[in-house]
């Protein structure tokens, strides 16, 4: 599983000229799913998620986690072209992403262990959309993990 973390200023998602969810200070996060994930994966990284201390404390530092900010919001959206391979040639091949049938549960328990760890309601995109994603990027600070390579110092 691979996920984008961006600090944003505020972030939404759009599907079909409706807004479908929004959020103010907080985090956008990216996800994408492979066949090899497992519930281990996500607890992982919703759990390195929240504990990230990527927020400014009183001296602009980046000392807070998302769970000492006040009024933070999470948005989730699922994104298979994260698990792009461009080994070969210049189309980048979608082979690694999981197909709708694992994904989709996969996704539901990521936002829903997301939710569980944060303490709130978690914004989602809509799986499968044509979604426009808009946000304000804070910093900007901007985190790539990938639960298959786990850093250990």
């Amino acid at each position: 599983m691979r996920i984008v973390i961006q600090r944003v200023k505020s972030s939404s998602v759009t599907i079909g000229g409706k807004q479908k969810s929004a959020i103010g200070i907080g985090l956008l996060i990216l996800v994408g799913i492979c066949d090899d994930d497992i519930d281990e994966d996500i607890d992982y990284l919703c759990r390195k998620v929240v504990q990230m201390r990527i927020f400014p404390d009183a001296e602009g530092v980046m000392n807070l986690p998302i769970t000492d900010v006040v009024d933070s919001g999470i948005l989730v959206v699922s994104q298979f072209t994260l698990m792009a391979s461009t080994k070969k040639g210049n189309r980048p091949s979608y082979i690694h992403a999981s197909r709708p049938e694992f994904a989709v549960p996969m996704y539901e328990k990521f936002v829903a262990r997301l939710s569980e760890l944060f303490g709130k309601d978690v914004q989602t995109g809509e799986f499968g959309a044509d979604m426009q994603v808009s946000l304000v990027n804070d910093g900007p600070v901007t985190i790539v993990m990938d639960s298959h390579l786990r850093e250990s110092f």
